[in-house]
């Protein structure tokens, strides 16, 4: 498969210093590469608790993102959950072997993603360049029956993918995502 310029990458790369891409573009993005998506508008939400009462019965499984900073050398973290799992973010980094991590304010998230807080997903890795962000999925999101639930770069709007394809578009875009059981103890 093709992707575009560059052997994986869909974007050229003096793509990353300029204006980060829309949803819409977004959008556009994975139906010209064949990744089927449904994507559900929806007012603004900024958390759990909120999507939970918002969204219905819409099925498959839902996420939370946590996107951190590590002490150099160490990338930023992206950290993708499904909405229900307890998290510590000293135990990740015990875990992931990263040293002290800390929540990324809201200029690293744009600067690094392209979003704004409320907005954290796996798909604003299409405005990182490649292997700058270690990106950490919980394995029951790249290899359960789906679909997954994320926002596209907003929190306006849900987008459904399958595990596969949610996969498949991240190592295209150049980010293979660590698959961990993160429903295991991490202390």
């Amino acid at each position: 498969m093709t992707w575009g310029v560059g052997p994986c990458n869909p974007l050229p790369p003096d793509r990353y210093a300029a204006m980060p891409i829309s949803p819409e573009s977004l959008l556009a993005l994975l139906e010209r590469h064949g990744i089927p998506a449904t994507t559900h508008r929806h007012p603004a939400l900024h958390t759990v608790a909120e999507s939970q009462a918002l969204r219905g019965d819409l099925p498959g499984l839902h996420v939370k993102n946590l996107f951190l900073r590590a002490r150099p050398p160490h990338p930023f973290l992206l950290v993708v959950a499904e909405e229900n799992t307890p998290l510590s973010i000293n135990a990740l980094a015990r875990r992931l072997g990263t040293g002290r991590l800390s929540m990324a304010n809201e200029q690293e998230l744009w600067d690094q993603l392209g979003v704004r807080p409320g907005s954290v997903t796996p798909l604003a890795l299409v405005n990182a360049p490649p292997g700058s962000i270690r990106t950490v999925i919980d394995h029951r999101l790249l290899e359960g029956p789906g679909p997954v639930n994320i926002h596209p770069l907003t929190n306006e709007a849900t987008t459904a993918l399958a595990p596969a394809d949610l996969r498949r578009f991240l190592q295209a875009l150049g980010h293979e995502p660590e698959a961990i059981d993160l429903t295991q103890p991490l202390a």
